[in-house]
């Protein structure tokens, strides 16, 4: 086995729980907002009460065949060594693709809110320098950072929420089912695919959980209260903001953040949302990485991952510059498609993976 670190089933929950906040708590309210406008909650609502349940019993089904196995390990054993390795291709190319995304992301915001005259180049570099440092080290030096982050991250929510409080007006929820069932549905999608389906890379850490029988229970309470967080920010993005400025902004929590003035003393805190962001998506870039460079080391027989870290590093910083030419293609290419690509390999894969598994082993 490439990893030999191990990690308890705590540990699990806090890794869920800040990767499936990941990138959505910046993105996903103007995506959901874009087809279900101020019924957004409701599609936000109904994604986190089916997800975790449709996600968590795959997931852990499939792990269940092989319990000691990754996810590219145990393609191969269901499908057979070379249709196997196929598979496990794609889904590395999966796992690079959407580290790259995140990088992309990351450059995006900062150059576009934060530090307009840096070039986005230098930001992705030295963004992407602490995710190689975090891969090269291994899975147990990052979930502790994701532990010491955790406690960073909650009392920022909280205080987000408090200081919102003030601003939100409950009118601006109506008229409730306006556009009927449909687009509350369409907005469902990008809320179950994006924080749940996403990040199907879990599979690939899970043969390293010590507590073998806690898995299922961590990987539940991870997503039911991370799901739970991005319903709230959603809401409040349409209670105070509105529908059709939530929609029509790229990072509608940030914009949100800004409002927040307390006795005209403490205003403008949109770093509390920007920190929360920072650190939820860099233990999701880094868990992306780490399991692409992790795959492809146990595809290829190697038996150390480390050499690949930083030729697939430089890799991933010219992929995402030039995977799309501006903010806008990008933008559009994640709301439009990217829910389709994400499901395929989060959710359809890893299904028709566990039928064949269940149907070769009643054989």
């Amino acid at each position: 086995m490439l990893e030999k670190g191990k990690i308890g089933s705590r540990q699990l929950t806090i890794l869920v729980i800040l990767y499936t906040i990941g990138d959505s708590i910046l993105v996903l309210p103007s995506i959901v907002a874009s087809a279900a406008k101020q019924d957004a909650w409701i599609s936000g609502i109904l994604s986190v009460v089916i997800a975790p349940v449709l996600v968590v019993f795959l997931y852990d089904a499939l792990r269940k065949c092989y319990p000691e196995l990754t996810l590219v390990e145990y393609s191969q054993k269901i499908l057979g060594k070379w249709l196997g390795i196929i598979i496990s291709l794609l889904f590395i190319s999966y796992f690079f693709i959407t580290s790259a995304t995140y990088l992309r992301e990351i450059g995006d915001f900062m150059t576009t809110q934060m530090m307009t005259e840096t070039p986005i180049q230098m930001i992705m570099f030295l963004f992407l320098c602490v995710v190689l440092m975090a891969a090269r080290l291994g899975l147990e030096p990052m979930v502790r950072s994701a532990e010491l982050l955790f406690t960073v991250v909650v009392l920022f929510l909280f205080i987000l929420m408090i200081f919102l409080l003030p601003d939100v007006r409950f009118q601006k929820l109506k008229p409730i089912l306006d556009g009927g069932i449909e687009p509350i549905l369409q907005g469902s999608l990008s809320f179950f695919v994006l924080p749940f389906i996403e990040p199907v890379a879990i599979l690939m850490i899970l043969p390293f959980v010590k507590q073998k029988d806690k898995i299922r229970k961590s990987l539940f309470i991870g997503q039911w209260l991370a799901g739970s967080v991005l319903i709230i920010i959603t809401i409040l993005c349409i209670l105070i903001l509105g529908a059709k400025i939530t929609a029509s902004q790229s990072y509608p929590s940030f914009i949100l953040a800004r409002k927040i003035s307390i006795a005209n003393f403490m205003m403008r805190l949109e770093a509390i949302l920007g920190v929360i962001w920072f650190i939820t998506i860099f233990i999701r870039s880094c868990l992306f990485f780490y399991v692409t460079v992790l795959g492809l080391a146990q595809t290829l027989k190697m038996h150390d991952y480390r050499p690949l870290v930083y030729p697939l590093g430089m890799n991933l910083l010219i992929f995402s510059l030039i995977m799309a030419p501006n903010t806008v293609f990008y933008n559009n290419l994640i709301s439009d498609y990217w829910p389709y690509y994400a499901l395929t390999f989060g959710f359809l894969l890893p299904l028709l993976l566990l039928i064949i598994a269940k149907l070769k082993k009643s054989n």
